[in-house]
């Protein structure tokens, strides 16, 4: 049987073909009137993207960088902070704070769970400095609800840094209502290669930058913001990734009839969809569901009784050449993670139903029928479609 390899994986997402050719043909010096345009053009369109009128700044590393950026540039040693941590990327933040020499309390809750916003209020002191937290859990398949956690610190001095690098472009977000900073990464939602990663900060974060006593150099935000200014970035860019991510940020413009925020709306109402679809066909089978908070970037599933995830993930790859991920730490053979990030649908949702109902059958042959899954997936879509029809 031919086979062809595909991502279904939270990150890195399958590529944008426009963006792939956009970095075939970047062949532009940074320091050029031609990349200034490009820069300026994309720094204007993460804004639209992010849904923000803060300032935005991009670096050439992972979105890691731009989370150690936010501990770097926001605090100093000895400052209290708060971290939620239900995961391995909440244990992320965890450790970036004590590296930083923070003084940091930590929220932990299991994998698969979220923070009940009234533990949150009873740690939040006068003199917590920021609330560090995950948009997407992405390793439990947990969405934090980050509209009560910015309710909850108005007023404070506390400042809400977001790491939503898989929460932008699947969750909408109000970020001008109380998020300090937002953190973005490329080879999520924006369907390119891994290596940027981009940011907004509010004013309120970047006068704490200026007295920040943390040390910093290439990740400095506000010699960013300096060059970001002049269509510039302050040190050697990713040319040919920033030439990508414009060219994402013109095909989802596109998606949106020449508006990009209904093009980034589009993208997320794609992700909603595909994550019910999927909620709804594990189920159907049989399968249990593994997050109390469902998020729309990826769905963390069970692994049946008697049946490794790990063994689900080589079967579908092994079978289909198909890519799709594990638990990850302790949750590995555990669980399995499904995503339905960026250029991502509704057919490729229903490719991998059928795939794993295949791979399921040759695992644990009793207890499930073939087209279950399906049969529930093409129920919601058509469900849907029907009520978008009514709109």
């Amino acid at each position: 049987m031919f086979r062809k390899t595909r991502l279904f994986t939270p990150g890195p997402t399958p590529l944008l073909p426009a963006a792939q050719f956009a970095m075939a043909a970047a062949d532009l010096h940074h320091r050029t009137p031609e990349f200034r345009a490009l820069y300026l053009k994309v720094l204007a369109q993460l804004k639209v993207f992010i849904g923000t009128s803060n300032d935005v700044v991009v670096l050439a590393c992972s979105g890691t960088g731009a989370m150690e950026a936010s501990v770097s540039n926001l605090t100093s040693p000895g400052d209290k902070v708060l971290v939620l941590s239900a995961g391995k990327f909440g244990e992320r933040w965890v450790s970036l704070a004590k590296a930083f020499h923070c003084e940091t309390v930590v929220l932990t809750k299991p994998y698969g769970e979220t923070f009940p916003i009234e533990e949150v209020k009873a740690l939040l002191t006068p003199d917590v400095k920021a609330v560090f937290v995950q948009a997407t859990e992405t390793s439990t398949g947990v969405r934090h609800d980050v509209a009560a956690l910015a309710k909850l610190l108005k007023g404070t001095d506390a400042l809400l840094v977001v790491d939503a690098i898989t929460g932008l472009g699947t969750t909408t977000f109000s970020v001008d209502d109380g998020i300090d900073v937002i953190i973005g990464g490329s080879q999520k939602a924006l369907m390119i290669p891994p290596g940027l990663a981009y940011l907004a900060a509010s004013e309120r974060a970047w006068a704490r930058m200026e007295t920040s006593k943390q040390p910093r150099y290439y990740f400095d935000l506000r010699k960013e913001r300096k060059s970001a200014a002049k269509g510039e970035s302050a040190y050697t860019p990713s040319v040919a990734l920033i030439a990508a991510m414009g060219a994402a940020l013109d095909y989802l413009e596109q998606q949106g009839s020449g508006d990009l925020a209904k093009g980034r709306d589009l993208l997320i109402a794609n992700a909603e969809l595909s994550a019910l679809c999927m909620r709804t066909a594990a189920q159907a089978l049989g399968l249990e569901l593994f997050s109390c908070s469902h998020a729309a970037a990826v769905t963390a599933i069970k692994a049946p009784e008697g049946v490794s995830s790990s063994d689900l993930v080589k079967g579908f790859k092994k079978e289909f050449a198909g890519v799709l991920s594990d638990g990850q730490g302790e949750m590995k053979g555990q669980i399995l993670r499904v995503a339905h990030i960026g250029y991502l649908d509704y057919l490729d949702c229903i490719a991998i139903i059928a795939g794993i109902e295949q791979v399921l059958a040759q695992l644990r042959p009793t207890g499930f029928q073939l087209g279950d899954g399906l049969r529930a997936a093409q129920l919601v879509y058509a469900e849907a479609r029907k009520n978008g029809e009514k709109q």
